[in-house]
């Protein structure tokens, strides 16, 4: 199996000349000169390759063992995960008010995706951390702040969400975990919930669970459910780690990929809780967490398409296999490397396309959540509303997809564990599922997201097309390879989205049952800007580098992005397709 190899010089095109974030005025920013983010993904990259990648087959092959109440992590991860704590990786985008480091999410974001790259299941137990520091900051007491924040972001405490339960996934109306209020201001928790990720483990020496649970006497269905705080310890009058709450790990789940991650049933037997916000507002603060999570998620379909892409590329050129139609291309040996052959070729182009033009997407959306944060840009925080379902739902799709793709391209080799395709293949499909499964999210993103707002963040997005189209028309070199198919692709999106405005006020299920095509147009739509926006700044370079960029962002155009026709014609056939056969008939 080939090395992993960090996309060290794809991410620095991708943040000074695309994106040309030094040049922004998100705070900050000014300070990510070239020497300045080369320095910090070098060396995030140089431990992905060495110390990460390795532990990945690992993982897989071990799992996790849950001995007496404890969950032990494959060999390896604890002095990994210690190497990565002193280090300060945790908390790289973390504020320097809880030890960590201060810088943007764009960043976060890059070194993010080398991370999950090189070890998904690894990375999952600091990005869960993440999560929980990220909602206790925006939504926590002063207390609870001072109290969780700096273990959080040093991972010397790591965090949880506990949402589902086994008769309650996506529909949280129905949990039943329940939240009784002490004398003290604690509330006794008590339920079961299920496929928590890093649930219990051995790598840090306090577990941090977000739970969500009802209390007693408050609103019927979502409105009455309030989220907790509720650590594997108690903290002791110092902070430290105290007496052992009521919580246990049950069970770890046996999955078909992320062994190396802890998935686990929890166990609340009267586990004391803390309120986390207000009372029976528990959803509007875990979607804190959910929001980033998702995101999160995005890029970790784009991460194991993108490692996954590197192991069949590098096998393409080297296996022997038949010879080119046009004439050997190797004559001295017995066969020329499989690479020649155009099927092949095809492949690896879908997976490379989609792993370019998706790094572009995610970086982009990262450097949005950055404007908003950092900067007070609420039309940014707008825009990246509406575009997170995209980037969650399309970027997983789509990766899946790509893992299969470069799996396909080892033939019999990628089907076997040596080569690892197969653990690229189960572990990413995990991400089409959890934090919304993608079929929520494409509801999310046609019932909710395109209205909101009047639909201002909608139009936005069309505005920055419309705006790149205008300023780049008189360029040559975009013209037609570029900007007439980026135009198209828009005015595909525009049209279903007119197709929803009018047909589904008459039946919802008009718009619902376009709901996945609609995610799917929009994620080409998107990818299409990213490839234009990519093109215009190669167009400017004369290195191998930059025609390479071109000729891919070609392929891009011409294959993938007329996907958005077959999308919209799907959508415009309406519900009666879909909903015309009875239920008993299935």
């Amino acid at each position: 199996m080939a090395d992993y190899m960090p996309p060290l010089r794809d991410m620095a095109f991708l943040l000074h000349d695309v994106l040309r974030i030094a040049e922004s005025p998100t705070p900050g920013y000014a300070e990510l000169d070239p020497d300045t983010t080369a320095a910090i993904l070098e060396e995030a990259g140089r431990i992905a390759r060495d110390v990460l990648a390795p532990l990945n087959a690992v993982g897989d092959r071990e799992g996790c063992v849950l001995e007496n109440g404890v969950v032990r992590t494959p060999s390896g991860f604890r002095e990994a995960f210690e190497l990565m704590r002193e280090g300060g990786w945790p908390a790289l985008d973390c504020d320097p008010e809880h030890g960590g480091q201060g810088m943007p999410y764009v960043i976060a974001t890059a070194v993010g995706e080398m991370q999950v790259s090189a070890n998904m299941a690894f990375n999952m137990y600091q990005g869960l951390a993440h999560g929980a520091y990220s909602a206790i900051r925006a939504h926590g007491s002063e207390e609870q702040k001072a109290l969780y924040l700096p273990k959080l972001a040093s991972c010397v405490w790591t965090g949880t969400m506990n949402l589902t339960e086994p008769h309650c996934g996506t529909d949280l109306g129905l949990l039943r975990a329940k939240a009784e209020p002490q004398g003290d201001g604690s509330y006794r928790i008590t339920g079961q919930k299920i496929f928590i990720s890093a649930g219990e483990h051995d790598l840090a020496e306090n577990i941090v669970h977000l739970v969500l649970a009802k209390i007693p006497g408050g609103p019927e269905g979502v409105k009455g459910i309030s989220l907790f705080i509720v650590p594997k310890f108690l903290p002791d009058a110092g902070g430290g780690v105290g007496a052992r709450n009521g919580l246990s790990c049950g069970k770890l789940e046996e999955k078909m990929g992320i062994h190396g991650n802890a998935t686990c049933v929890m166990n609340y037997d009267g586990a004391t809780g803390y309120l986390l916000g207000e009372a029976h507002k528990g959803l509007r603060a875990m979607f804190t967490m959910m929001n980033e999570a998702r995101i999160g998620v995005g890029l970790q379909g784009l991460a194991q398409a993108a490692a996954a892409y590197h192991v069949a590329a590098a096998y393409a050129r080297d296996r022997l296999q038949g010879r080119a139609v046009t004439g050997p291309e190797n004559p001295s040996g017995p066969a020329d490397p499989i690479i020649v052959h155009p099927d092949i070729r095809r492949l690896l182009l879908d997976q490379k396309a989609f792993v370019e033009g998706g790094r572009a997407f995610v970086l982009w959306a990262a450097s949005l959540v950055d404007a908003h944060v950092r900067g007070g840009d609420t039309a940014a925080e707008g825009l990246v509303s509406l575009l997170t379902p995209v980037v969650k739902g399309f970027l997983t799709d789509k990766g899946f997809e790509s893992c299969v793709a470069a799996q396909q391209v080892l033939g019999g080799h990628g089907y076997i564990e040596e080569w690892g395709l197969s653990q690229f293949v189960r572990d990413s499909r995990i991400a089409m599922i959890y934090e919304g499964a993608n079929g929520v999210q494409a509801l999310d993103l046609v019932g909710r997201k395109l209205s909101q707002d009047g639909g201002r963040h909608l139009m936005a997005f069309f505005e920055t097309v419309k705006t790149f189209i205008r300023e780049n028309e008189t360029e040559d070199a975009l013209k037609t390879g570029f900007l007439d198919p980026l135009k198209s692709a828009s005015k595909d999106l525009q049209a279903a989205a007119m197709f929803f405005m009018q047909e589904g006020m008459k039946n919802p299920n008009e718009a619902l049952t376009g709901s996945t095509d609609f995610l799917h147009l929009f994620g080409h739509t998107a990818l299409g800007l990213m490839w234009a926006r990519m093109a215009k700044a190669a167009i400017a370079g004369d290195e191998p580098f930059h025609a390479e960029k071109l000729a891919t962002g070609r392929y891009y155009m011409a294959r993938q992005l007329p996907a958005t026709k077959l999308h919209l014609a799907r959508i415009l056939s309406g519900a009666e397709p879909v909903m015309a056969l009875p239920a008993e008939a299935f």
